[in-house]
Order: C-alpha cells, then sequence, then structure tokens
C-alpha cells in the first residue's frame, strides 16, 4: 500500500515517542492501536522510554517492535533523551495511557506542509467513558479544547496527543526536566515566543484513560498543582492562562486559600470575626462559579451526570492549593538553605 516512492515522499518520517512509569493496565491497548496507524512502515519508528516501572509495563512493551528503553526519569528528560536517539523530522509524543485512531497520523502531519506550524494536537477523548468520574473529568478537558476552535493564537497543547518539528524543539532547547508536569506549558510558551504556530486539529482523536479514583485524580492534580505554581514563578507572565487552563482556573487556588486563611482568622481572634463572612463569602463565590460551570457542560454535552463537575473541581481546586502551598514552602526552605550555604 506505501510502497511507491511518491506516495513515501508525500509523508515525514516520524519518531513516536512513548513515555511508560507502571502503565501495565493500559500499555498494550496504547501500542497495539500505534502499530495498527495507517501510515508508512519505512518512515515510523516507536521509541518508549520507561521510567522505571516496577509492574510488567517494560515487558508488555517489549512484545511490539519498538525500541524500548528502561531509564528512571521524568517524562520531560526522556522526551529529550529519545530526541537525541529519534530518527524523524517530526516527533509524535503520546502518553501510556492512551489510545488512537488509525487515520491519527496522517490527520496530523498534513499541517507541517506550512514551514511556520512547528506543532500540531489532535482531539481528546475518554477511553474509559463508562466510569462516571473519568467521564466527568473527559467532558472538562474536552470543553476547554473546544474553544481552541476559535483561536487562531495557540499558545500551547497538552503532550498526550501532540507532534512537533524536531528542528524547532532543538531550536528552542527542548524540554525543561526541571517541570515532571507543566513542561508542555512550558514548550508551548518557548515555540510560540519564537514566532512558531501551533494548530489543532480536532478530528486527529487519542482516546485518554483518566484517572478512575478520587484519590489517583487528587494525587495527579497535586502535583499539577506543585509544578504549575513552579513554572508561574518563572515565567509570572503564564499566569493569565490560555485557552486550555484559563485565568478563572489560575486564581481559583487563592481564592481558596483566602477563605482559609480568613476562616482561621476569624475563628482565633474575636476582633476578627467579619473574616468569616469573608470567607463564606469566597465559598459560596466558588461554589457559584462551579454550578454555573457544571451546568453549562451538561447542557453541552446533554449529560446530567456532568453535575459531578461541581466536586471535581472543588477537589481540583484543593489540591492546587495545597500543591501552590507546598511548592512556596519549599522554596523558601531553598533559599535559606542557599542563603546559609
Amino acid at each position: 500500500m506505501w510502497a511507491t516512492k511518491m506516495e513515501a515522499e508525500n509523508y515525514p518520517k516520524v519518531s513516536l515517542i512513548i513515555t511508560t512509569f507502571n502503565n501495565e493496565q493500559t500499555v498494550d491497548e496504547c501500542l497495539k492501536s500505534v502499530f495498527e496507524l495507517n501510515y508508512p512502515k519505512n518512515l515510523f519508528e516507536v521509541i518508549v522510554i520507561d521510567g522505571g516501572s516496577k509492574d510488567s509495563t517494560p515487558k508488555i512493551a517489549e512484545k511490539y517492535p519498538a525500541k524500548v528503553i528502561v531509564k528512571p526519569s521524568n517524562a520531560p528528560a526522556a522526551y529529550n533523551y529519545a530526541i537525541k536517539i529519534a530518527n524523524g523530522d517530526i516527533v509524535a509524543i503520546i502518553d501510556a495511557d492512551v489510545k488512537v485512531e488509525k487515520d491519527w497520523l496522517n490527520k496530523l502531519t498534513k499541517h507541517f506542509k506550512d514551514p511556520q506550524v512547528a506543532g500540531v494536537g489532535g482531539g481528546i477523548e475518554t477511553w474509559n467513558y463508562q466510569d462516571v468520574l473519568p467521564r466527568c473529568v473527559g467532558y472538562d478537558i474536552k470543553y476547554r479544547y473546544s474553544r481552541l476552535l476559535k483561536n487562531n493564537s495557540i499558545k500551547r497543547l497538552a503532550t498526550m496527543n501532540l507532534l512537533l518539528r524536531r528542528s524547532v524543539l532543538e531550536d528552542v532547547g527542548g524540554f525543561d526536566e526541571s517541570l515532571p508536569t507543566q513542561y508542555d506549558t512550558d514548550i508551548g510558551n518557548k515555540i510560540t515566543n519564537k514566532g512558531y504556530r501551533l494548530v489543532f486539529e480536532p478530528d486527529a482523536k487519542c482516546y485518554h484513560f483518566n484517572r478512575p479514583t478520587w484519590r489517583e485524580y487528587f494525587r495527579q492534580q497535586l502535583r499539577y498543582g506543585m509544578n504549575t505554581l513552579r513554572l508561574y514563578l518563572r515565567n509570572p507572565k503564564l499566569i493569565k492562562g490560555d485557552k486550555i487552563t484559563d485565568f478563572g482556573m489560575n486564581v481559583q487556588p487563592i481564592f481558596l486559600l483566602v477563605a482559609f486563611t480568613s476562616a482561621i482568622f476569624g475563628l482565633l481572634f474575636g476582633n476578627a470575626r467579619f473574616m468569616l463572612y469573608i470567607s463564606a463569602f469566597m465559598l459560596a463565590f466558588l461554589l457559584a462559579y462551579y454550578i454555573a460551570y457544571a451546568v453549562k457542560i451538561s447542557t453541552y454535552f446533554k449529560d446530567l451526570t456532568a453535575m459531578l463537575l461541581v466536586v471535581v473541581y472543588f477537589v481540583r481546586a484543593v489540591a492546587w492549593t495545597l500543591g501552590g502551598t507546598i511548592t512556596v514552602f519549599k522554596t523558601l526552605k531553598n533559599g535559606r538553605t542557599s542563603q546559609i550555604g
């Protein structure tokens, strides 16, 4: 099917990078979908970088014709390592808890005919849609991504479904290895600041296995909160947000922190009782905001179960607030340590 030279010349050489860590639940389906792609096999390679899984993830990956490398590291460090050994002009990135449609790569690579396009991302559906929590989280993600359809100035795209020019990655210095998460926001900012374009192709869909339990979701968002603040401390301009993570999401931890500290002061000091009203107002405002947003998404997807997003948003805000607080304390501690040294 892909035998002729003319056909091959219409497709760029692609290196698909997948980072894994204890993904035995999903990596088999992920790789199966990858090797069923309708793309010239001689123009396509798969590199799996495992961060030192304790389960059977590497053994599962080794069943497929991919380069499987066990290298304990975080995701951005793994990407940088894989880019150095990759042969492709285009670097494709998906998560190990993602599966893709057969024409996914064809739909994305066509955009690189424009030399100004540095990266292309696709639409995100929910793999474990049958479970209520993952489905609601998926609704939120999909709704936020739908805002990119009306935006000609995309600042970043998630690495769970993303293609980037290798030359551009090298131009901007690769991924920031000090950010275990939020490195996609950082790389998107560096790329667009260089004058390159990012494009969103909603028809190039991947299916993401969203966190199935509240505990796992909270831990994920806690890490996001820690690293988001680290990113914003380095680049304060990013706090204004983008179409995927907007300013309204970024300021919610501030509202929650004010509500919490106001309640503490109001309870501890008799002459500061008025601060309890401030706390109550902040919490009521957030609740109203969450309800309004959940109603909007429930209507958009015609699914009443999306009202669970009220709880999802509150859990996310608490996790981001706690994560940001941890980062502040660590930053202050490291600062003092540096001064003492």
